[in-house]
């Protein structure tokens, strides 16, 4: 469970180069800096009167988030949750001991959450077969009054032009459809996989809670692009080509190759016209007070 754009590859724990996969995690995350500052400001506007003593942050991934959330909430516990121990020794690492970890391995193991009163979920729930169940296991770990927010889905991201001189045009759409193909397929396999309409607020409702708003927050970052975005990009194609490439007609696979090419002025690293547009959507909501 971790904070991600989704490039779903089917890889096995044992078969992932989690050093590789930190360094992509947290390229991504750090891109999104200050959209995800500007959603725990608002959970923490949302927690005024209330307060957090302790603060969840489940998927947490290399705990990028989980740092964001104790600069917000400076006097409050703050727990990256993830399944990999290796991404939470990265989490600990990078956060200086101002963060707390803890392993749990989701669905089974919610019990040892503990109680929080604020809890953060970014890409995580929708890993878990029962997604509707999987809420309601964190709504029961929250303390009186506490919230619970839901990042799912929001806007994938734009990176070109839609006719970018190469191959045919809206490739970009085109791999859109790849990568929805293969959160489907993810869906499908996982263990109690279970379908649902994806209302996060119904879901969150059902839950036993009450709503307490949906908010989107964009990352914008215009041509020209920094080098750090742009590997960041040239990694996101690169999974692209490895996971659905195949699936691509030859025009397309020769524009990703070209894109890939770190040494072509058309390439992801050097064409002036990258940019970086995405949309975050979190959703909340509140346990019902003593």
């Amino acid at each position: 469970m971790h904070h991600h754009v989704h490039h779903h590859a089917h890889e096995h724990a044992r078969d992932i180069d989690w050093d590789a996969l930190c360094s992509h995690l947290e390229r991504e995350a750090e891109l999104h800096t200050p959209a995800l500052t500007r959603a725990t400001n608002w959970l923490r506007d949302l927690l005024a009167g209330v307060g957090a003593r302790r603060v969840l942050d489940v998927g947490s991934g290399p705990g990028t988030v989980a740092g964001l959330l104790a600069d917000t909430f400076p006097d409050a516990e703050v727990v990256a949750v993830d399944r990999s121990p290796a991404l939470l020794e990265h989490a600990r690492a990078r956060s200086s001991g101002r963060i707390a970890i803890q392993q749990a391995d989701l669905p089974d193991e919610f019990g040892r959450l503990g109680t929080a009163d604020l809890i953060w979920s970014a890409n995580a729930v929708h890993h878990l077969g029962d997604q509707q169940a999987a809420l309601t296991a964190l709504a029961a770990s929250l303390r009186p009054g506490g919230l619970l927010a839901v990042a799912e889905r929001g806007l994938p991201v734009r990176f070109l032009p839609r006719d970018m001189g190469l191959g045919r045009p809206g490739l970009q759409a085109r791999l859109d459809a790849g990568d929805e193909e293969g959160f489907a397929t993810m869906r499908a396999e996982l263990p109690g996989s279970v379908g649902e309409v994806e209302d996060w607020p119904a879901m969150l409702a059902r839950a036993g809670l009450v709503p307490t708003g949906t908010r989107t927050f964009l990352t914008d970052l215009p041509a020209p692009l920094g080098l750090p975005a742009r590997e960041y990009l040239h990694t996101r194609l690169a999974r692209q080509r490895d996971q659905f490439g195949q699936h691509l007609d030859d025009q397309d696979r020769a524009a990703l190759d070209t894109l890939l090419d770190a040494d072509a002025p058309t390439g992801i690293l050097w064409r002036p016209d990258a940019f970086y547009l995405t949309a975050t959507t979190v959703h909340t909501a509140r346990s019902h007070a003593a």
